[in-house]
This record gives C-alpha cells, sequence and structure tokens, in this order.
C-alpha cells in the first residue's frame, strides 16, 4: 500500500524528543506512505473559550489530519506514571470536534521513556484514553522503549535488534490492520 496516509502523534513537544524519533522510526518501517506529524502544540482544553470561541484552527486541523488517515501511530513519554499532559489535552479537544475521526481507525501506540518500563504504564493508561474514541488498537507487540536517550543512532535509527524486530513487527501489523 504505497499511497497509504500514516499519521504520527509525539506526545512530547520537544524537537529532539525521542518519542519524536520513535514515531519518525516507527514510519520509516511502516513502509511506503505518505506520513504526516501531527503539531499538538495547541491550547489548554478550556470549556468556557470554546463555548466563546469554538473550535479553535489547529484543534480542527489536527482531527481533520486524523480523519483523512488510513493510519495513526501514538508515541508517549511517561511523565509521574502516565502519558503526558500535552497528549492528554489533544485527545481531550479532539473529542470535542464533531464526528469522530478516530472511530474504526487502526491505532499503533508506543513510548520512549528513560526508564527501564519504557512507559508501560503510560501506555497501559493511554489505550484506556482511546477506549471512548473505538479505534481498531494495534494490540501488539507492545513497543515500550527504555533507555531511549541511547538507543537512537546520529540518523534517528533504533540502535538495537531487539527494538528494531519489535517496532518493524507492529508496523506489520498495522499495515495488515489497513488492509483488513
Amino acid at each position: 500500500m504505497p499511497d497509504s496516509v500514516l499519521v504520527g502523534l509525539s506526545g512530547s513537544l520537544r524537537r529532539g524528543a525521542t518519542n519524536r524519533k520513535l514515531m519518525r522510526e516507527a514510519a520509516r518501517l511502516f513502509g511506503p506512505a505518505r506520513f504526516t506529524e501531527a503539531d499538538l502544540n495547541l491550547p489548554l482544553y478550556n470549556g468556557d473559550d470554546e463555548e466563546a470561541h469554538g473550535i479553535p484552527a489547529p484543534v480542527q486541523d489536527l482531527a481533520d489530519l486524523i480523519a483523512g488517515a488510513d493510519a495513526v501511530v501514538i508515541s508517549t513519554p511517561e511523565y509521574n506514571k502516565g502519558p503526558s499532559g500535552v497528549l492528554k489535552n489533544a485527545l481531550d479537544w479532539i473529542s470535542r470536534t464533531k464526528g469522530n475521526p478516530w472511530a474504526g481507525k487502526p491505532v499503533a501506540v508506543m513510548s520512549a521513556t528513560a526508564g527501564r518500563a519504557g512507559g508501560e504504564r503510560a501506555q497501559m493508561i493511554l489505550r484506556g484514553f482511546m477506549v471512548p474514541f473505538q479505534p481498531r488498537l494495534t494490540i501488539g507487540p507492545e513497543m515500550h522503549l527504555a533507555d531511549s536517550s541511547n538507543q537512537f543512532d546520529e540518523d534517528g535509527r533504533l540502535t538495537s535488534p531487539l527494538y528494531t524486530k519489535t517496532l518493524t513487527t507492529l508496523m506489520e501489523n498495522l499495515r495488515a490492520e489497513i488492509a483488513r
């Protein structure tokens, strides 16, 4: 499926974040696709602002990007035993848009963290956050990248054959989910 549209969401805003690197590596291993990295630098959700001004344009753009994708990859850091506020805020905003861009959408979740568990808790919580949206979550294999700052070469490629194999299999499963 060389013309698949793949969208990536990183729960970290830092340009050099390992979750951005992991998301980009996932897109590379996914294979031929039109890949777009979403911008999650959104205003904080505030119901009063929404009532007064409606859905901000960047939020609607994000919802439209997801709706137009064949699949989505989400990479989350683990902050204080959960996903980042940036990612939760984006999910909250998207839930306020018309329709449900996530419904039936193939989604793969992964995480990259400094800790030894690789973001396992954040990923578990993120999966729970996704339930109301009813996407088609690609269940595995689970990609928990531990000690993430030491797992990429200068080109942003994973250096561990084990992690590379896990991410490759996850992307193969996501591609199969699109075809399903």
